[in-house]
């Protein structure tokens, strides 16, 4: 079976509060054909100290005039949340959300939620990994901004409580990530270090890095998209558009295509280079009927239709049952065991 690369479509804050917006993107993940939607919610209470959600933020004008009122304008409420689940799976793509604390998280168990996403953000918060791992659900945990040891913490809370659905995703936590850090050898590492799928969440301009992540073995692609980067809100202007999306996907299948598996096999058309190209045991001279076949009656030719060198024991020591021409394959059938 070829590899296949499970497409998370990071619709995040992108719909701006807007459950229109929100099903527009959840139509745009679906004629791309990912494999899931993504959102993420959080409890603004939870989020920061009353001082920082009270600092005056004019970057997003039309959502709030403090960052904590730009924070709230982008949350839904449970009846929405259930909504767009609902929306979702009747397009047939998982519908994953990420908390970003235990609040938020006892929310999405309302909600239903049976696959969640860690955000980088929440690698070291001890307190949520341990809540998640208790619910034995799937999971899968950002790496960025964190260290080794930082990994190996979060890691070890999954193990302790059994969890055996847990992926890790590579990440540079970097709006725009330039390419010199993308670092995507760590995919492999991260691989052997901790025995468990691997995936890549990118946050390059474009997708290039995303294609060389699938070529390396990530086993899962998360991006960030959006119905226009020109659009007000956090996100939008390093997220992928709707055709870079679906031609993002389009080239991770024919990347999966390429990579196949890890089976060694002769395919078909191999088949027909090797019958012409591999060599054959073959006369190296008249061999008269009762002869012994030794290695001087023997040489290696084209085609590859005859019996393969790694197989002349078949063929030495056996005796001729009637006289072999000079220069033609040698057939089974022209031999006899000594007797």
């Amino acid at each position: 079976m070829s590899k296949y690369t499970y497409v998370i479509a990071e619709a995040g804050l992108n719909h701006n509060g807007s459950m229109d917006i929100a099903k527009q993107l959840i139509d745009v993940a679906y004629d791309a054909n990912a494999d899931a939607v993504k959102f993420q919610k959080r409890t603004i209470s939870e989020l920061a100290i009353k001082n920082y959600l009270d600092k005056e933020d004019n970057r997003f004008p039309s959502f709030g005039r403090t960052y904590g009122e730009i924070r709230s304008f982008l949350e839904f409420d449970i009846s929405q949340y259930k909504e767009l689940k609902k929306y979702s799976e009747e397009k047939n793509l998982d519908f994953i959300v990420t908390p970003f604390d235990v609040v938020s998280l006892n929310f999405l168990e309302d909600v239903g939620i049976n696959k969640y996403k860690i955000a980088s953000h929440g690698i070291t918060n001890l307190e949520l990994l341990n809540s998640i791992a208790k619910l034995n659900k799937k999971v899968i945990l950002s790496t960025g901004m964190a260290e080794i040891e930082d990994i190996d913490i979060a890691v070890n809370i999954f193990t302790k409580y059994k969890q055996s659905d847990l992926s890790l995703l590579h990440c540079v936590s970097s709006y725009p990530s330039p390419n010199k850090e993308c670092n995507l050898n760590l995919i492999n590492f991260l691989k052997e270090r901790y025995n468990l799928p691997v995936g890549y969440s990118g946050h390059e301009i474009g997708f290039l890095p995303s294609l060389i992540a699938v070529g390396l073995g990530a086993e899962i692609i998360e991006r960030h998209y959006t119905l226009d980067k020109n659009m007000e809100g956090f996100d939008h202007k390093m997220s992928l558009n709707p055709n870079e999306l679906k031609e993002m996907i389009l080239q991770i299948r024919n990347v999966d295509e390429i990579c196949g598996t890890d089976k060694k096999f002769v395919t078909k058309k191999e088949k027909i280079t090797k019958d012409k190209y591999h060599v054959s045991i073959v006369s190296s001279c008249k061999i008269n009927k009762g002869e012994k076949i030794t290695k001087k009656h023997i040489t290696y030719k084209n085609p590859g239709t005859g019996i393969e060198p790694k197989n002349e024991n078949l063929v030495l020591g056996k005796i001729a049952k009637y006289n072999i021409d000079h220069d033609i394959l040698i057939q089974l059938d022209m031999l006899k065991n000594n007797e």
